[in-house]
Order: C-alpha cells, then structure tokens, then sequence
C-alpha cells in the first residue's frame, strides 16, 4: 500500500520540524474522492474528509483542531497565522507559533514549504501558475524574515505538482514566465511552463542557498494512481495537503 504521508528529507533533519504531503491513498472517501482526499470545498462527503483531516493530524502528531489552513484564491496574499483556523483569501501563511501546523491544499498546484529551524519561523504557500507568476513565494518568505527568519538558514520543499512535461499553458501565460522555465516540446503547438523550475529560480533569487531546496520528483498529472490531479481528472477530484509545523 502506497504511503499516506511523503515526507521531505531536508526539512525533517531539521530540529523542531515536521513537514509532509499527502498522497490520494490511506483515506475513507469514496470515488472519485478515493482515498484520502482532504478537500472540504470538494463535493466529497464532508465526514469523510474529517476524519481524513483527523488522520492527516495524527501522521503529524497533532489533532484536527490545531491545523491552520489558507483559503486559496490563486493570489499572492500571505498572512501570518497565530493560532489554529481557516483563514479566508489568503494563499500563504508563516507563523512562529508551536503546535500548529500550516496546511496547503493542491491538485497539480505545488505547496511550497518553508523552515528557519534556529529562528523557529516557518511558512507554506499555494504556488499554481498565477501564484507563481505573482511573486508568491518570494512574498512568503518576506514575511518570515519579517518574524526573524535569515535567508541562508531558510530550508524549502517543493512538492509533488503537475510537471513541464504535462503543464500545457496558453501564450498569455508563458509570456508571465521567464523564457528559462518555458517549454516547446516538438509536435505540440502550444509552450509548456516547468512549475518546479521556476518556483526554485525563485527561491534561490529571493536568498534561499540551492542546496537548502528539495524539489519532489513527482508529477500529479501523470501520476493519478498515487496524487489528485485537477486538470488530469478532469476537474472532478480530491486534495492533498503541503503541511509543515513547528514542534513545542
């Protein structure tokens, strides 16, 4: 049975952090939710996804009352999060607070996490293509240098996310991307954009060592029998969550 929980290596060597991402297996929602889907927008039954949400908690240690979630507008808007709670259109969070874990839905969006283990900051975010292209992710860790966090100590994790091989974009979105991290596969008409690629250009240009960031080797589009994947079911799916928590 495939795992419930992937677990980056980097920021799990880290003292005092936990962090993880989900897969679509383990869970009680039924098809096509199946299995672990931890998406309440969905039209999931909601009980399933409790309970999904009270198992993804107890992988972390924790229990579903101490998850921070962000409602997800495909902006660029980071809060900080001082306790636990679904805080509305926002598309990152940072936080000091211990015991409380930061969670990130996605379904081909990759969820970016973030950790200054000495200065005990963290921070996810929800980085689609407009996330991206909007400077999130140099936004999130803005704000966690704001709360005390030094670039050269920051750790990341770029999740499982749709991949360059699969992420056929319109031109008006690939003319949004640096020309490094735009595809043009031979025999397809329209350009690709390599997600990971540029949320890690970004990374780096923000102040984040190359060799602190993890990228997941995952695809989620080309890979549905272990993740969820919007655009590679058709929009009819669950979620998986990005978390990421600081330990008391």
């Amino acid at each position: 049975m495939p795992e419930s929980v992937l677990r980056p290596d980097r920021l799990n060597q880290l003292t005092g952090i936990t962090a993880g991402f989900s897969t679509r297996h383990g869970g009680a929602s039924a098809p096509p939710y199946a299995s672990f889907n931890l998406g309440l927008h969905t039209e999931d039954d909601a009980e399933a996804v409790r309970a999904n949400r009270t198992q993804l908690a107890a992988a972390f240690g924790t229990t579903p009352d101490r998850l921070a979630t962000a409602g997800q507008v495909h902006g660029t808007t980071v809060c900080t999060a001082d306790g636990p709670g679904h805080v509305p259109d926002c598309d990152g969070l940072v936080t000091t607070t211990p015991d409380l874990l930061l969670c990130i839905s996605a379904a081909d969006c990759a969820a970016v996490l973030l950790a200054d283990a000495e200065a005990r900051v963290i921070g996810a975010c929800h980085a689609g293509w407009r996330g991206a292209a909007g400077g999130i992710v140099a936004t999130t860790i803005e704000q966690m240098a704001d709360l005390g966090a030094q670039l050269l100590r920051v750790h990341a994790y770029v999740s499982p996310c749709i991949s360059g091989d699969c992420f056929e974009v319109g031109p008006e979105v690939a003319a949004q991307f640096d020309d490094a991290v735009v595809l043009h596969p031979p025999g397809q008409s329209k350009p690709h954009v390599d997600l990971k690629a540029s949320i890690v250009r970004q990374l780096v240009a923000a102040g984040v060592p190359a060799s602190h960031v993890e990228v997941s080797p995952h695809c989620t589009m080309s890979e549905t029998d272990l993740f969820f994947s919007h655009r590679g079911e058709n929009g009819t799916t669950g979620r998986m969550m990005g978390c990421i928590g600081l330990n008391g």
